[in-house]
């Protein structure tokens, strides 16, 4: 029934209150009134009775419906309110109060309105423009235009009706309009200063609160706490704990805010430092401390102390509680206790969605994505973190075309949009798996819903572009980022270094100097890793010089790593030597696998065989430096020793790693391995292939079969060579792919001196650009030439 239906069925109900109605014997059957029918009962009498004329009889019966009863809907008491012949100032305030219990403040005004048309017989009064002010509240010109009102009607000086403007200026962030009504106060009270700090500390404007927070006539532990908070948010740990130390009282939410800042700041030891003497002191822990310092044990991976807490949670009777289960699944799963944190979701009646979020992410970081997936599909209801946490997972297992099947199902159900988090694993495993083309999607999605490219979204697209060898692309991405982190600026520089723009690459790193960005020791692999793809030996030892003496940064085993190999490759084997011998730290496998690769290109056998052995003995396992020592002997024509090493792969079962490229077409990832005869299409292949040779060999191209290290005749290296994996995703590229769009291909090995030749002379034959990043470097083949001019 419509409540103005019950309103008029009220005035037809057959009293059972035979007395004559006045107002104690109405506040006794209000008092005792359980019902709608007992309450319709009562509203019947008084309408039959003439007693609802009488406005405080009526104030009566329209308070209990609207805040003593919770049986009788706010629309029914509306319809009460408007059957009051002359309603006072206090009924109007009852049901503008109502309203904002609600949340209906438009309603609030409405009433206001309708109040201002009958000002001869009501007005309102210091309880009414309170109740307006917070009905502004989110919209500062509705705020300003009650604010005239207030001034008009001469309530400005009430201290009540100030403090409520305070507050609403300062939740709408409009803290010059609240600190103007704060300063011009006549009266100032503890509420006061409260409002106007609470004002600053929302905003984050430290210094601001500092300021007000030190005038304060009376520092209650209220201001405190929120100064604590607010130097917590901003990092400012030291002058929380000394506002802390000299607070004369301090509550509980004082030991949690300080808990809070020192988690914010991953002042991990700290935090539980500070929980543990709150326990000592016999200070009782609520919900809010105990999710806050779980989260630090998750964070630390303290899973012993997680344990503890969970003991006392255990005694306090709070297990139950459900945020604080979830904080408990989340410590146990984040510290690797997947066994435990699944004991606490099966046994728990209280699970919510943050729950079952809570294991899948457990799961995903225990490497157990089936029981992900099976908790996953058990759920009725997925919000974003579900799929984000699932899709992630599987990323950072390095399952990235089931990443990227997952990223497609979530699109094609439509009902949830990516966050950052999805979009960054599905871009990385886009990179991984050279997927250009739905890499080149996710940005096209990301730029149609104008979501925002932060440092992290924007590093993670440079970094795309830039190993799939888009460099206009990820410069473009660079360029449009309103935030730029140290990460941003690694990202181009090394990607500009990897594409073979070395001295752009170098540009980039002034520029970023100039920009007041920091580098740090990335930045520095970057720099020096540039100048080795160039062989820019005086650069390089002029940066490596002013990383250690301007920028005060210790160099490690990647910057001397970086060094030796760009001395090596220089030809400057011996000073190269003599680094690795100076090195504060012993040097790796890698450090010593550059020098070896630089005595293979330079032709220093004896030291190559030297270095070689030393290797082996070292790494017996790495496939990589028998391989390179092989080919020493193998240029040397010592097939004895050939033959020796690689019986000894044999007998240490050390298995070479087969080449292997992969290219993308029309959104399909094509795999080829050395020798590959497994493809659906390799006899077109084949055939592309013999048109190749055809073409580059009246163009000068002569197969390099030096590369082939095996004592066998020539034409069969010449047949082996032509089997190499790049080679023949090049030809399968040539067939499937625009010849607009360069033929873009990943191969996990460095691409061999036959493969490099060979992929110059087809660019120039075919007309056709040719991107190969192999281990170390792209190669950008256009018209005949390479972008590594020939040093890589």
């Amino acid at each position: 029934m419509k409540s103005a239906e019950l309103i008029k069925s009220a005035s037809s109900y057959k009293s059972v209150y035979k007395t004559t109605l006045n107002q104690s014997i109405v506040d006794t059957l209000l008092l005792q009134c359980q019902r709608l029918n007992e309450f319709n009962q009562i509203l019947s009498q008084m309408i039959v009775t003439g007693f609802i004329k009488d406005t405080y009889a009526a104030s009566r019966i329209l308070t209990f419906s609207t805040a003593q009863s919770s049986f009788i809907n706010l629309h029914y008491s509306r319809q009460i309110f408007n059957h009051i012949e002359t309603p006072n100032g206090f009924i109007y305030n009852t049901m503008m109060r109502s309203y904002l219990q609600i949340n209906h403040p438009k309603e609030t005004l409405l009433l206001y309105k309708l109040m201002l048309k009958n000002m001869k017989t009501v007005y309102p009064d210091s309880y009414t423009y309170p109740l307006l002010i917070q009905a502004s509240i989110g919209s500062v010109l509705e705020g300003k235009e009650v604010h005239d009102h207030v001034v008009k009607m001469g309530f400005d000086s009430d201290v009540y009706v100030r403090n409520t403007l305070i507050n609403m200026y300062a939740v709408c962030g409009s803290m010059m309009d609240a600190r103007k009504v704060f300063d011009e106060s006549p009266v100032r009270d503890l509420i006061s200063w409260n409002s106007v700090l609470a004002g600053y500390v929302q905003m984050g404007s430290v210094e601001e609160a500092k300021m007000v927070y030190d005038q304060m006539p009376e520092k209650n532990v209220i201001a405190s706490n929120s100064m604590i908070a607010l130097f917590g948010r901003c990092g400012r740990m030291d002058e929380a704990y000394r506002l802390f130390v000299v607070m004369k009282e301090k509550d509980l939410v004082s030991w949690t805010a300080m808990i809070s800042c020192y988690e914010q700041g991953g002042m991990y030891e700290d935090a539980l430092v500070m929980f543990i003497e709150m326990n000592r002191r016999g200070i009782g822990v609520d919900e809010v401390v105990v999710i806050s310092v779980l989260s630090v044990c998750a964070r630390a991976l303290v899973l012993e102390t997680g344990a503890s807490i969970h003991g006392l949670v255990f005694k306090t009777g709070t297990s139950s509680y459900v945020n604080i289960h979830n904080a408990l699944i989340h410590m146990y799963s984040t510290c690797v206790d997947i066994a435990d944190a699944e004991k606490l979701f099966n046994l728990s009646s209280h699970t919510d969605i943050i729950s079952w979020n809570s294991m899948i992410s457990g799961y995903s970081k225990c490497g157990l994505l089936k029981k992900a997936r099976e908790v996953f599909d058990k759920m009725h209801v997925k919000d974003v973190v579900s799929w984000s946490a699932l899709i992630s997972g599987h990323s950072q297992a390095g399952m990235f075309d089931e990443t990227i099947v997952l990223f497609q199902e979530m699109m094609l159900r439509g009902q949830i949009k990516p966050d950052e988090t999805i979009l960054v694993s599905v871009i990385s495993a886009c990179t991984r798996l050279a997927a250009l083309e739905q890499g080149t999607w996710v940005h096209a999605y990301i730029k149609k819903n104008g979501l925002d490219v932060n440092s992290v979204l924007g590093t993670t697209l440079i970094d795309m572009y830039m190993k799939l060898g888009c460099v206009e692309s990820a410069e473009e991405v660079f360029y449009k980022m309103d935030e730029k982190g140290v990460s941003s600026w690694n990202a181009l520089i090394l990607g500009l270094a990897m594409n073979g723009k070395v001295e752009k690459s170098l540009e980039m790193f002034s520029e970023m100097k100039r920009s007041g960005v920091v580098p740090n020791k990335i930045t520095f692999v970057a720099v020096l890793g540039g100048c080795r793809h160039m062989g820019l030996v005086d650069e390089g030892r002029h940066h490596f010089d002013s990383m250690i003496n301007t920028h005060k940064i210790e160099p490690n085993i990647k910057h001397y790593g970086c060094m030796v190999d760009l001395l090596g490759r220089a030809g400057l084997l011996k000073e190269a030597e003599e680094l690795i011998a100076s090195m504060p730290m012993a040097p790796d496998v890698a450090t010593w696998g550059a020098l070896l690769g630089a005595c293979k290109k330079h032709g220093a056998s004896e030291m190559g065989e030297r270095v070689g052995l030393k290797l082996i003995e070292l790494q017996p396992d790495h496939d990589g430096f028998h391989v390179l020592l092989s080919n020493i002997y193998a240029s040397k024509r010592s097939w004895e020793n050939v033959a020796e090493i690689r019986g000894t792969m044999t007998e240490n079962r050390v298995v070479k790693t087969p080449g292997c490229s992969v290219i993308e077409a029309n959104g399909i990832v094509h795999e080829f391995v050395a020798g590959d005869t497994g493809h659906p299409r390799i006899h077109e292949i084949e055939e592309m292939l013999d048109v190749i040779t055809e073409r580059v060999k009246m163009i000068g191209y002569s197969p390099d079969t030096n590369e082939v290290c095996f004592d066998i005749d020539d034409e069969e290296k010449e047949t082996t060579l032509f089997r190499h994996s790049e080679k023949l995703a090049i030809a399968f590229g040539l067939m499937v792919t625009d010849p607009a769009t360069p033929i873009r291909i990943m191969k996990n090995l460095r691409i061999c001196n036959d493969c490099h030749a060979l992929a110059k002379l087809v660019s120039k034959a075919f007309d056709r650009e040719i991107v190969v990043r192999d281990r170390h470097v792209f190669h950008h083949f256009r018209q005949g030439s390479c972008s590594c001019k020939e040093y890589w």
